[in-house]
């Protein structure tokens, strides 16, 4: 054992993380990338889902970073095995840029994963991808504070650790406690768009959103929601079998039109502008924004923009704080910024800040969220 792993195994504070992928380079290319951060400690490796299960109980993770194909026993099969096991754990599946890929990633989603991450195609592209390696850190530390906040175990012993400390420790989250938080006035204005952004637990979030708002929207929706190259196709895809709306990638020069579902794909910001009497969709690579291509800052930008006090934006779960200044321009064009809140995010970071910002004029249940939404819309308040 390394001095670094002693040293995490003695404070307690390192999250606690289980690789599963059936290729041995690359399970020891990620566990010594997460081993070389203070913060992470990977309790075990397996090369299939069967072996994970089995090592479960007595590795105790925290996060679970889970491959699609392995043998014996597959990602998507483990996955709720895992979740039946150990509740609180948090699974990120990982899984190559295919078309097959993605549709098993949104049904794992479905099934209850808090996240995807996609895997480079070899393991050349791992050892070299400094992107895939940030997005594997965010997403442990993200996600380990998550699986701490549902553990009670856990929570319950360092709470005790911390009073019998001579030196204050950190303590996991608890439950969500209510947070005064300031809220903007609403516009007045009835909404002529509803621009929504979303990250971790954003897919999910807006299948329920959709089914919350009980409405064809008489305007055009735009979505940024982090996700990779083929990812949003198929996201579009889903949620058009599910609402029945018309829904698909944003496509550059096209007109946006009301009741149509745009969402901006992979690796590309999606904005829009006016042009003679319409609004159009404008695709660019321009770099990312807080880390992101697509980001929701500058979809949100332009919406200020081009929408004014007509605008309606929707953020929901998701981590950092990208959409925090693309709602500071909604709402200093006079529009309208809803949040969902913090007990039913998967991370409370996005509409987080957004809230504590004092910049929503509503920060509700995701259950909630889309009959505020279809109220403003319809010119209800």
């Amino acid at each position: 054992m390394s001095l670094a792993s002693a040293s995490k195994k003695a404070d307690r504070s390192a999250f606690r993380v289980m690789v599963v992928d059936d290729s041995a380079v690359i399970r020891g290319l990620i566990s010594r990338w997460l081993e070389s951060d203070p913060d992470i400690e990977v309790v075990a490796t397996a090369h299939n889902g069967a072996m994970a299960l089995r090592t479960l109980e007595e590795a105790r993770p925290e996060v679970v970073i889970l491959d699609i194909e392995m043998p014996e026993m597959d990602g998507l099969t483990a996955l709720p095995k895992i979740i039946e096991a150990a509740p609180h754990v948090q699974v990120i599946m990982a899984s190559t840029l295919t078309r097959r890929n993605a549709e098993i990633s949104l049904k794992a989603l479905k099934a209850g994963a808090a996240d995807y991450i996609p895997k480079p195609e070899t393991s050349r592209e791992v050892s070299s991808s400094a992107a895939f390696r940030q997005q594997i850190l965010q997403k442990i530390k993200a996600l380990g504070t998550v699986a701490r906040c549902q553990d009670p175990v856990r929570a319950a012993r360092a709470r005790r650790a911390a009073r019998g400390a001579a030196t204050p420790q950190p303590i996991p989250p608890r439950a969500v406690a209510a947070r005064p938080i300031q809220l903007a006035k609403p516009s007045s204005a009835t909404p002529r768009v509803l621009a929504i952004g979303a990250s971790t637990g954003g897919p999910q979030a807006l299948f329920e959103f959709f089914s919350s708002l009980k409405m064809t929207p008489g305007v055009p929706v735009v979505i940024a929601q982090h996700m990779p190259p083929t990812f949003t196709s198929i996201l579009a895809e889903h949620l058009r079998r599910a609402t029945g709306l018309a829904c698909e990638e944003g496509r550059e020069g096209e007109r946006l039109t009301p009741g149509k579902v745009y969402i901006a794909p992979g690796d590309h910001h999606m904005i829009v502008e006016t042009k003679g009497d319409g609004v159009f969709i404008r695709i660019n690579q321009d770099p990312p924004e807080n880390f992101c291509r697509p980001a929701v800052d500058p979809l949100f930008r332009t919406v200020a923009r081009v929408y004014g006090a007509a605008a309606l934006g929707v953020i929901l779960t998701g981590m950092g704080s990208d959409g925090l200044k693309g709602s500071s321009a909604i709402v200093a064009a006079g529009g309208t910024i809803l949040a969902q809140d913090e007990a039913t995010s998967v991370v409370w970071g996005m509409p987080g800040a957004v809230s504590t910002a004092g910049l929503a004029s509503a920060v509700l249940p995701l259950g909630e969220i889309g009959r505020a939404a279809a109220k403003f819309i319809g010119g209800r308040r």
